[in-house]
């Protein structure tokens, strides 16, 4: 069982990512595996994995829930795309693995020259530093996702740990994108847009 501690009370988004940092701090190897083997598993029992052939995720860094094993079990089955950092924006490329390299901020970024629309994309599998029971979503602060997500029609479901999920909700600003199911170790959590 994950050690976590609830972050329940109102702080701004600098707050939550100093917050976050340090519970993600605490895990031990073994929670951060078991933690991502529930949230993938969850991931692909939703309709959205299902019947996605084309699916956008991220390449995990040390500190959020491994993609690793998930991209393994799936790219054979799946259309995989990563997103590539290019100036103040993502581009979008096929999944190879013989094709990547160490790209921006130390994350493995897919190389080559096709990239991809962003119109293609069925499903996208965000990271973040924090979400709420609204599908706001709290990320490293250079806006990167919002702008890619902006201009994307496929289902958005945020993935983290439990102690990820900010009960007293996030305040969003304008330009955030939010996200329409939100999954944990411990739930799933389907966002009602009104």
């Amino acid at each position: 069982m994950l050690r976590y501690q609830s972050i329940d009370e109102t702080m701004n988004k600098e707050d939550i990512r100093l917050r976050v940092k340090a519970q993600k701090g605490l895990l031990t190897e073994r929670e951060r595996y078991d933690a991502a083997q529930s949230v993938f598993r969850q991931l692909e029992r939703t309709a959205a994995f299902l019947l996605a052939d084309n699916i956008l995720l991220y390449h995990s860094l040390p500190d959020e829930l491994s993609t690793l094993e998930f991209i393994d079990r799936w790219h054979t089955r799946k259309h995989f795309y990563l997103p590539r950092v290019n100036g103040l924006n993502l581009e979008i490329l096929p999944y190879d693995r013989s094709r990547l390299a160490l790209g921006a901020f130390h994350i493995e970024e897919p190389q080559g020259d096709e990239t991809a629309d962003i119109s293609r994309i069925e499903l996208i599998v965000v990271p973040g530093v924090g979400f709420d029971r609204s599908g706001n979503r709290v990320g490293r602060g250079k806006g990167y996702y919002d702008r890619l997500l902006a201009g994307a029609g496929a289902v958005k479901i945020g993935v983290g740990y439990d102690f990820q999920l900010i009960e007293d909700g996030i305040d969003a600003d304008p330009h955030d994108v939010g996200v329409d199911v939100v999954i944990t170790p411990s739930r799933a959590i389907r966002i009602r847009r009104r």
